[in-house]
C-alpha cells in the first residue's frame, strides 16, 4: 500500500511539473547539442584527427569511442540505478565526465604541434574513450529519469522535439565550426572549437540540474540474491521480441560504420575544404532537426518499429549513393539520408526500447538495450577502416548496405511494435 501510494504520489508530481520539465530538458539537450555541432564526432574531431594520421581505421574510432563509452557500461550500473529513489543525482554526478573532456582537446588541439602525432592521437583517445564512458555511466540513470518525469505516450514527441533543438543548435555550432576552420590557423581553430564546445556543455549542464523530480517506490522482489546477470538472462529468455530488436540495432552498428568516412573520402575524392564539410555537417544536423519531431510523433501514433526500419532504409541508400557519387554535390543527400538514419537510431530506439518491460525493470532493459550492441559498435569501424584501407572505400560502403539490409529484414520480419506495461504485466507476474 505505502509502494502504490509513493507511485501515485510521483506520478502526480510528474504530471505538475511536466512542462517545466520538458522545457529544462529540451534547453539542457539544446546547448549540447550546440556543443557537439562545434566538435562533431563525425566531421570536427575525424578532421582534426586527419591533420595527425592518414590511417581509416583510427579516425573511424573516433565515434564509436563515443559510441562505445556510451552502450558499454549502462547494463553494469542497471543494478544500481534499480535501487535510486530518486536518478538526478546520479545524473548530475556522472555527466560532469562526459562534459569536461571537451576542454581537455582544447587545451591538447592548442600546445598539438609541440608533441608528437602519435603521443597527441593516444592523449585524444583517451579523452575520447573518458567522454564516452561518462556519458554511459549517466545514460541508464537519464533514461530511466525522462521515463519516469515524461509519460510514456510523450516518449517519441519529446525525444524528437529534444532532438530537433539540440541538432538545431548544432547545425549552428556547426557552421561556426567552419567559420573558425578557415579564419584561423591549425591547431587554434581546433582549440577554439573544442575550448566553444566546452562553454556549451556548462550551459546544458546548469538547465540540467534544474529538472524536478520526486521520490518513487522502488521494486519488491523476493530475488534479492539474483545478480543483474541473472535477471538479465531471464529477460532475454521471456521476452524474444526485445532478443530481436537488439539483434537489429546489433547489425545497425555496422550498417552505420559508412558514416564515419564520409568526410574523410569527400575530402580525398573530391578535394572537399573545411568550410564545405562544415556545410555537409550543417546538411546532416538541419536534415536531423526537421526528422526528429516527424518521426517522433508518427512514431507515437503508428509504433517506433516502422521508423526505425526507415531510419534502416536511409542508411542503405545512403552508402549506396556515396558509392556511386561520380561529384561532390551527390553528398549533400548522403548526409540526408545519415540525418535520418541517425534520428532513427537514437531517438526511435530510445522511446522503443523505454516501452519494453515494467516501470521497475526500466533500468535493466535500458541497459540490456546498450550494453550488448557494444561489441558491434567497437567492431563496425575497426572492420570498415579495415576494408577501406585493403580493399577502397567503395568496398566498405557496399559493406554497409548489406547490413542494412539484413536490420531492415530483421525489423520487418521479426520484431514487432510494444507498449510494455499492457504487454508484459502478466508475464512478469507469471515470473
Amino acid at each position: 500500500m505505502q509502494s502504490d501510494s509513493l507511485r501515485e504520489s510521483a506520478n502526480r508530481y510528474a504530471a505538475k511539473h511536466l512542462r517545466f520539465n520538458v522545457t529544462v530538458s529540451v534547453l539542457d539537450g539544446a546547448f549540447f547539442g550546440g556543443a557537439v555541432g562545434l566538435a562533431s564526432f563525425v566531421t570536427i574531431i575525424p578532421l582534426f584527427v586527419n591533420t595527425l594520421t592518414s590511417s581509416a581505421i583510427l579516425i573511424g574510432l573516433i565515434p564509436a569511442l563515443h559510441s562505445i563509452g556510451w552502450q558499454l557500461p549502462q547494463l553494469f550500473t542497471a543494478g544500481r540505478v534499480s535501487r535510486l529513489l530518486r536518478y538526478k543525482p546520479m545524473v548530475l554526478a556522472m555527466t560532469i565526465h562526459e562534459r569536461v573532456p571537451f576542454l581537455a582537446l582544447a587545451i591538447v588541439a592548442l600546445f598539438s604541434q609541440m608533441l608528437s602525432p602519435t603521443l597527441t592521437l593516444l592523449i585524444i583517445s583517451i579523452l575520447l574513450a573518458w567522454q564516452g564512458l561518462g556519458g554511459g555511466l549517466t545514460a541508464t540513470a537519464w533514461q530511466s529519469m525522462i521515463g519516469k518525469i515524461i509519460p510514456p505516450r510523450h516518449h517519441g514527441k519529446f525525444f524528437g522535439i529534444q532532438s530537433a533543438l539540440a541538432n538545431l543548435f548544432a547545425s549552428g555550432g556547426a557552421l561556426w565550426a567552419g567559420i573558425l576552420l578557415l579564419r584561423f590557423d591549425n591547431p587554434v581553430n581546433f582549440a577554439l572549437c573544442f575550448f566553444l564546445a566546452s562553454i556549451g556543455m556548462a550551459i546544458s549542464y546548469a538547465f540540467l540540474s534544474l529538472t524536478r523530480e520526486t521520490e518513487h517506490a522502488l521494486k519488491q522482489s523476493t530475488d534479492d540474491a539474483r545478480s543483474i546477470w541473472k535477471q538479465a538472462g531471464r529477460v532475454l529468455r521471456r521476452d524474444k521480441n526485445f532478443g530481436w530488436f537488439i539483434a537489429a540495432r546489433f547489425f545497425a552498428q555496422f550498417a552505420i560504420a559508412a558514416a564515419s568516412f564520409y568526410i574523410i573520402y569527400a575530402t580525398r575524392a573530391f578535394n572537399m575544404n573545411a568550410e564545405m564539410a562544415g556545410v555537409m555537417t550543417s546538411v546532416l544536423l538541419i536534415t536531423q532537426v526537421i526528422a526528429n519531431p516527424i518521426l517522433g510523433a508518427l512514431g507515437d501514433k503508428f509504433g517506433h518499429r516502422a521508423i526505425l526500419a526507415l531510419g534502416m532504409l536511409a542508411a542503405l541508400l545512403a552508402p549506396l549513393l556515396a558509392f556511386a557519387s561520380p561529384q561532390l554535390e551527390w553528398f549533400y543527400l548522403v548526409f540526408a539520408l545519415t540525418g535520418v538514419a541517425n534520428v532513427a537510431l537514437w531517438a526511435t530506439t530510445i522511446a522503443m526500447t523505454l516501452e519494453f518491460g515494467v516501470e521497475t525493470e526500466r533500468p535493466l532493459y535500458v541497459g540490456l538495450a546498450n550494453t550488448l550492441i557494444a561489441p558491434a559498435t567497437i567492431a563496425a569501424p575497426i572492420l570498415g577502416g579495415w576494408v577501406a584501407d585493403a580493399l577502397g572505400f567503395g568496398a566498405m560502403f557496399l559493406f554497409s548496405v548489406a547490413c542494412a539490409a539484413l536490420t531492415v529484414v530483421i525489423l520487418y520480419f521479426f520484431v514487432h511494435n510494444v507498449r510494455a506495461p499492457q504487454r508484459l504485466a502478466k508475464a512478469n507476474s507469471a515470473s
